[in-house]
Protein backbone atom coordinates (compact mmCIF):
# COMPACT_ATOMS: atom_id res chain seq x y z
CA UNK A 1 0.00 0.00 0.00
CA UNK A 2 -0.25 0.22 -0.30
CA UNK A 3 -0.37 -0.68 0.15
CA UNK A 4 0.32 0.94 -1.49
CA UNK A 5 1.25 1.19 -1.40
CA UNK A 6 5.02 0.71 0.38
CA UNK A 7 5.84 4.40 2.38
CA UNK A 8 4.21 7.38 3.89
CA UNK A 9 5.03 10.99 2.96
CA UNK A 10 4.08 14.59 4.55
CA UNK A 11 1.74 15.38 1.82
CA UNK A 12 1.07 19.34 2.58
CA UNK A 13 3.41 20.25 -0.36
CA UNK A 14 2.01 23.20 -2.74
CA UNK A 15 1.61 21.97 -6.69
CA UNK A 16 2.98 23.49 -9.35
CA UNK A 17 -0.10 25.66 -10.88
CA UNK A 18 1.53 25.11 -14.52
CA UNK A 19 2.59 21.44 -13.77
CA UNK A 20 5.39 20.11 -16.26
CA UNK A 21 4.77 16.60 -18.20
CA UNK A 22 7.77 15.58 -16.57
CA UNK A 23 5.19 15.15 -13.18
CA UNK A 24 2.48 13.39 -15.40
CA UNK A 25 4.97 11.28 -16.85
CA UNK A 26 6.20 10.81 -12.57
CA UNK A 27 2.14 10.18 -12.06
CA UNK A 28 2.04 7.43 -15.24
CA UNK A 29 4.87 5.67 -13.80
CA UNK A 30 3.33 5.28 -9.70
CA UNK A 31 0.12 3.92 -11.14
CA UNK A 32 2.21 1.20 -13.01
CA UNK A 33 5.13 0.33 -11.17
CA UNK A 34 3.10 0.07 -7.57
CA UNK A 35 0.67 -1.77 -9.53
CA UNK A 36 3.57 -4.00 -10.80
CA UNK A 37 4.85 -4.70 -6.69
CA UNK A 38 1.99 -7.24 -5.99
CA UNK A 39 3.67 -9.38 -8.76
CA UNK A 40 6.89 -8.25 -7.77
CA UNK A 41 5.86 -9.96 -4.38
CA UNK A 42 4.52 -12.92 -5.75
CA UNK A 43 7.57 -13.98 -7.42
CA UNK A 44 9.97 -12.65 -4.63
CA UNK A 45 8.08 -15.42 -2.07
CA UNK A 46 8.93 -18.42 -4.51
CA UNK A 47 12.32 -18.35 -2.52
CA UNK A 48 12.64 -15.80 0.09
CA UNK A 49 9.69 -16.33 3.30
CA UNK A 50 7.90 -13.03 4.04
CA UNK A 51 9.96 -11.83 6.99
CA UNK A 52 13.44 -12.06 4.65
CA UNK A 53 11.74 -10.45 1.63
CA UNK A 54 10.69 -7.44 3.54
CA UNK A 55 14.30 -7.29 5.93
CA UNK A 56 16.01 -7.79 2.24
CA UNK A 57 14.00 -5.33 0.16
CA UNK A 58 13.59 -2.28 2.78
CA UNK A 59 17.13 -2.45 4.24
CA UNK A 60 18.86 -2.20 0.06
CA UNK A 61 15.79 0.13 -0.91
CA UNK A 62 16.45 2.15 2.15
CA UNK A 63 20.40 2.33 2.60
CA UNK A 64 20.48 3.20 -1.33
CA UNK A 65 17.60 6.09 -1.08
CA UNK A 66 19.85 7.71 2.22
CA UNK A 67 23.28 7.28 0.66
CA UNK A 68 22.23 9.07 -2.70
CA UNK A 69 20.36 11.35 -0.30
CA UNK A 70 23.52 12.13 1.57
CA UNK A 71 25.70 12.53 -1.56
CA UNK A 72 23.17 15.34 -2.39
CA UNK A 73 23.01 17.21 0.50
CA UNK A 74 19.85 16.68 2.00
CA UNK A 75 19.12 17.25 5.68
CA UNK A 76 18.74 13.79 7.47
CA UNK A 77 16.24 13.88 10.46
CA UNK A 78 17.91 13.57 13.77
CA UNK A 79 17.54 12.93 17.88
CA UNK A 80 13.87 12.84 18.39
CA UNK A 81 12.87 13.16 15.09
CA UNK A 82 14.86 10.52 13.81
CA UNK A 83 13.97 7.90 16.17
CA UNK A 84 9.89 8.78 15.92
CA UNK A 85 10.39 8.53 12.05
CA UNK A 86 12.40 5.17 12.05
CA UNK A 87 9.39 3.61 14.74
CA UNK A 88 6.35 5.47 12.85
CA UNK A 89 7.96 3.83 9.68
CA UNK A 90 8.10 0.35 11.33
CA UNK A 91 4.76 0.47 12.52
CA UNK A 92 3.64 2.02 9.16
CA UNK A 93 5.42 -0.42 6.59
CA UNK A 94 5.57 -2.75 8.62
CA UNK A 95 2.04 -3.25 9.00
CA UNK A 96 1.05 -1.97 5.94
CA UNK A 97 3.90 -4.39 3.29
CA UNK A 98 4.42 -7.02 5.99
CA UNK A 99 1.07 -7.86 5.72
CA UNK A 100 0.58 -8.02 2.21
CA UNK A 101 3.51 -10.15 1.61
CA UNK A 102 1.84 -12.65 4.60
CA UNK A 103 -1.58 -12.32 2.86
CA UNK A 104 -0.16 -12.48 -0.78
CA UNK A 105 0.87 -16.46 0.22
CA UNK A 106 -3.08 -17.18 0.69
CA UNK A 107 -4.80 -15.11 -1.64
CA UNK A 108 -4.74 -14.05 -5.76
CA UNK A 109 -2.43 -11.14 -6.18
CA UNK A 110 -5.26 -9.04 -7.32
CA UNK A 111 -8.14 -9.53 -4.81
CA UNK A 112 -5.20 -8.29 -2.47
CA UNK A 113 -5.18 -5.71 -4.20
CA UNK A 114 -8.91 -4.69 -4.03
CA UNK A 115 -8.76 -5.48 -0.10
CA UNK A 116 -5.95 -2.71 -0.14
CA UNK A 117 -8.10 -0.50 -1.99
CA UNK A 118 -10.41 0.21 1.08
CA UNK A 119 -7.33 2.65 2.27
CA UNK A 120 -9.41 5.89 2.01
CA UNK A 121 -12.20 4.33 4.60
CA UNK A 122 -9.16 3.52 6.99
CA UNK A 123 -7.80 6.75 6.53
CA UNK A 124 -11.32 8.47 7.52
CA UNK A 125 -12.28 6.21 10.36
CA UNK A 126 -8.81 6.68 12.20
CA UNK A 127 -8.23 10.19 11.55
CA UNK A 128 -11.88 10.76 13.53
CA UNK A 129 -10.40 8.81 16.20
CA UNK A 130 -6.95 10.30 16.78
CA UNK A 131 -7.01 13.70 18.81
CA UNK A 132 -8.39 16.68 17.31
CA UNK A 133 -9.72 14.54 14.37
CA UNK A 134 -12.33 15.80 12.17
CA UNK A 135 -15.94 13.81 12.29
CA UNK A 136 -16.86 12.42 8.62
CA UNK A 137 -19.90 14.03 7.15
CA UNK A 138 -22.95 12.86 5.86
CA UNK A 139 -21.91 12.05 1.84
CA UNK A 140 -18.68 10.50 3.42
CA UNK A 141 -20.15 7.77 5.18
CA UNK A 142 -22.41 7.08 2.76
CA UNK A 143 -18.86 6.42 0.51
CA UNK A 144 -17.85 4.74 3.55
CA UNK A 145 -21.59 2.08 3.07
CA UNK A 146 -21.19 1.86 -0.82
CA UNK A 147 -17.47 0.52 -0.47
CA UNK A 148 -18.45 -1.77 2.69
CA UNK A 149 -20.87 -3.06 0.34
CA UNK A 150 -18.48 -3.76 -2.17
CA UNK A 151 -15.85 -5.36 0.67
CA UNK A 152 -19.04 -7.68 1.11
CA UNK A 153 -19.82 -8.92 -2.27
CA UNK A 154 -16.23 -9.90 -2.52
CA UNK A 155 -15.21 -11.66 0.97
CA UNK A 156 -18.74 -12.30 1.87
CA UNK A 157 -19.27 -15.61 -0.56
CA UNK A 158 -15.35 -17.22 0.23
CA UNK A 159 -15.94 -16.69 3.79
CA UNK A 160 -19.45 -18.79 3.83
CA UNK A 161 -18.00 -21.20 1.58
CA UNK A 162 -14.79 -21.86 3.23
CA UNK A 163 -15.84 -20.86 7.07
CA UNK A 164 -14.34 -17.74 9.35
CA UNK A 165 -10.78 -19.85 9.20
CA UNK A 166 -10.49 -19.85 5.43
CA UNK A 167 -7.90 -18.20 4.05
CA UNK A 168 -9.53 -15.89 1.89
CA UNK A 169 -11.60 -14.23 5.12
CA UNK A 170 -8.23 -14.35 7.36
CA UNK A 171 -5.98 -12.76 4.41
CA UNK A 172 -8.43 -10.17 4.31
CA UNK A 173 -8.93 -9.57 7.51
CA UNK A 174 -4.79 -9.33 7.50
CA UNK A 175 -4.85 -7.15 5.07
CA UNK A 176 -7.67 -4.46 7.00
CA UNK A 177 -5.44 -4.38 10.29
CA UNK A 178 -2.10 -3.99 7.49
CA UNK A 179 -4.03 -0.99 6.46
CA UNK A 180 -5.11 0.72 9.82
CA UNK A 181 -1.64 0.20 10.63
CA UNK A 182 -0.63 2.22 7.77
CA UNK A 183 -3.25 4.84 8.05
CA UNK A 184 -2.11 5.44 11.74
CA UNK A 185 1.44 5.50 10.97
CA UNK A 186 1.04 7.67 8.06
CA UNK A 187 -1.38 10.45 10.13
CA UNK A 188 0.84 10.01 13.17
CA UNK A 189 4.16 11.13 10.76
CA UNK A 190 2.11 13.93 9.35
CA UNK A 191 1.79 15.40 13.14
CA UNK A 192 5.31 15.19 13.78
CA UNK A 193 6.16 17.55 11.33
CA UNK A 194 9.79 16.73 10.75
CA UNK A 195 11.79 19.30 8.30
CA UNK A 196 13.75 16.51 6.80
CA UNK A 197 12.89 16.10 2.85
CA UNK A 198 9.89 13.32 2.29
CA UNK A 199 11.95 11.15 0.26
CA UNK A 200 14.59 11.33 3.37
CA UNK A 201 12.15 10.38 5.42
CA UNK A 202 10.81 7.42 3.59
CA UNK A 203 14.12 6.48 3.14
CA UNK A 204 14.61 6.48 6.89
CA UNK A 205 11.58 4.33 7.66
CA UNK A 206 12.38 1.78 4.57
CA UNK A 207 15.96 1.32 6.43
CA UNK A 208 14.81 0.80 9.94
CA UNK A 209 11.96 -1.69 8.77
CA UNK A 210 14.32 -3.54 6.69
CA UNK A 211 16.46 -3.68 9.61
CA UNK A 212 13.10 -4.31 12.35
CA UNK A 213 12.36 -7.45 9.59
CA UNK A 214 15.69 -8.92 10.05
CA UNK A 215 15.47 -10.18 13.72
CA UNK A 216 12.48 -12.32 12.90
CA UNK A 217 13.92 -13.45 9.58
CA UNK A 218 16.21 -15.09 11.39
CA UNK A 219 14.68 -16.00 14.45
CA UNK A 220 11.78 -18.22 12.61
CA UNK A 221 12.72 -18.30 8.71
CA UNK A 222 15.31 -20.78 7.08
CA UNK A 223 18.08 -18.21 5.07
CA UNK A 224 16.72 -17.51 1.26
CA UNK A 225 19.55 -20.81 -0.97
CA UNK A 226 19.71 -21.45 -4.33
CA UNK A 227 17.25 -18.15 -5.58
CA UNK A 228 15.92 -18.53 -9.05
CA UNK A 229 15.81 -15.57 -11.99
CA UNK A 230 12.20 -15.23 -11.16
CA UNK A 231 12.25 -14.29 -7.15
CA UNK A 232 15.45 -12.73 -7.77
CA UNK A 233 13.84 -10.29 -10.56
CA UNK A 234 10.89 -9.83 -8.74
CA UNK A 235 12.95 -8.73 -5.57
CA UNK A 236 15.05 -6.37 -7.78
CA UNK A 237 12.06 -5.24 -9.16
CA UNK A 238 10.47 -4.11 -5.76
CA UNK A 239 13.30 -2.16 -4.74
CA UNK A 240 14.69 -0.13 -7.80
CA UNK A 241 11.14 0.13 -9.22
CA UNK A 242 8.80 -0.36 -6.74
CA UNK A 243 10.49 1.56 -3.41
CA UNK A 244 13.24 3.81 -4.87
CA UNK A 245 11.92 4.54 -8.66
CA UNK A 246 8.78 4.55 -7.77
CA UNK A 247 9.24 6.37 -4.70
CA UNK A 248 10.86 8.81 -5.69
CA UNK A 249 7.99 9.61 -9.07
CA UNK A 250 5.61 10.03 -6.04
CA UNK A 251 7.30 12.66 -4.19
CA UNK A 252 8.19 14.44 -7.54
CA UNK A 253 4.49 13.98 -8.30
CA UNK A 254 3.28 15.34 -4.63
CA UNK A 255 5.56 18.47 -5.40
CA UNK A 256 4.50 19.53 -8.87
CA UNK A 257 0.46 17.98 -9.33
CA UNK A 258 -2.39 18.47 -6.82
CA UNK A 259 -2.72 15.65 -4.31
CA UNK A 260 -6.71 14.67 -5.32
CA UNK A 261 -5.07 13.84 -8.92
CA UNK A 262 -2.08 12.32 -7.87
CA UNK A 263 -4.37 10.58 -5.69
CA UNK A 264 -5.73 8.83 -8.83
CA UNK A 265 -3.30 5.62 -8.40
CA UNK A 266 -4.84 4.56 -5.71
CA UNK A 267 -7.58 3.66 -8.87
CA UNK A 268 -5.27 2.31 -10.97
CA UNK A 269 -2.99 0.05 -8.76
CA UNK A 270 -5.32 -2.55 -8.02
CA UNK A 271 -6.63 -2.50 -12.34
CA UNK A 272 -2.98 -3.01 -13.08
CA UNK A 273 -2.49 -5.96 -10.63
CA UNK A 274 -5.71 -7.68 -11.12
CA UNK A 275 -4.93 -7.46 -15.14
CA UNK A 276 -1.48 -8.97 -14.39
CA UNK A 277 -2.76 -11.61 -11.87
CA UNK A 278 -5.12 -12.82 -14.41
CA UNK A 279 -2.51 -12.63 -17.41
CA UNK A 280 0.22 -14.29 -15.80
CA UNK A 281 -1.06 -16.56 -13.23
CA UNK A 282 -4.72 -17.09 -14.65
CA UNK A 283 -6.08 -15.62 -11.56
CA UNK A 284 -9.92 -15.88 -11.41
CA UNK A 285 -11.76 -12.54 -11.95
CA UNK A 286 -15.48 -13.06 -12.59
CA UNK A 287 -18.29 -10.76 -12.88
CA UNK A 288 -18.91 -10.68 -8.55
CA UNK A 289 -14.84 -9.55 -8.66
CA UNK A 290 -15.53 -6.55 -11.06
CA UNK A 291 -18.71 -5.61 -9.24
CA UNK A 292 -16.93 -5.36 -5.95
CA UNK A 293 -14.31 -3.46 -7.37
CA UNK A 294 -17.07 -0.59 -9.01
CA UNK A 295 -18.12 -0.89 -5.46
CA UNK A 296 -14.79 -0.09 -3.62
CA UNK A 297 -13.86 2.75 -6.19
CA UNK A 298 -17.36 4.28 -6.18
CA UNK A 299 -17.60 4.38 -2.43
CA UNK A 300 -13.54 5.56 -2.61
CA UNK A 301 -14.21 8.75 -5.07
CA UNK A 302 -17.38 9.64 -2.58
CA UNK A 303 -15.31 9.48 0.00
CA UNK A 304 -12.45 11.31 -1.46
CA UNK A 305 -15.68 13.88 -2.63
CA UNK A 306 -16.78 14.34 0.94
CA UNK A 307 -13.28 14.82 2.55
CA UNK A 308 -12.97 17.30 -0.39
CA UNK A 309 -16.03 19.60 0.34
CA UNK A 310 -15.48 19.51 3.87
CA UNK A 311 -11.75 19.96 4.99
CA UNK A 312 -9.17 19.91 1.58
CA UNK A 313 -6.29 18.81 4.24
CA UNK A 314 -8.12 15.69 5.11
CA UNK A 315 -7.40 14.46 1.16
CA UNK A 316 -3.91 15.73 1.31
CA UNK A 317 -3.18 13.20 3.81
CA UNK A 318 -4.60 10.12 2.28
CA UNK A 319 -2.10 8.48 0.03
CA UNK A 320 0.77 4.58 -0.18
CA UNK A 321 2.56 2.96 -1.07
CA UNK A 322 4.46 0.10 -1.14
CA UNK A 323 4.22 -1.78 -2.74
Amino acid sequence: MYLTPDVTLELSLRPDPKPPSTAWLALAAVCILWGITYLGIRLALDAFGPFYLMATRFSLSGGILLVGAKLLGAKLPHGRDLWLTALLGTITIGTGTGTLVIAEQWIPTGLAALCISTQPFWMVTVDWLLPSGQRPGAKTLRGLLVGLTGVAVLVAPAALREGWHGRMFLGFLLLQLGVAGWVAGALLQKRLQTPAHPVVIGAVQQLATGVFFLFPAMLWEPFPRAIGLRPLGGLLYLVLFGSILGYSSFSYAMHKLPPAIVSIYTFVNPVVAVFLGWLLFHEHFGDREFAAMSLIFLGVAIVRRGADNRAPALVNKAVEITD
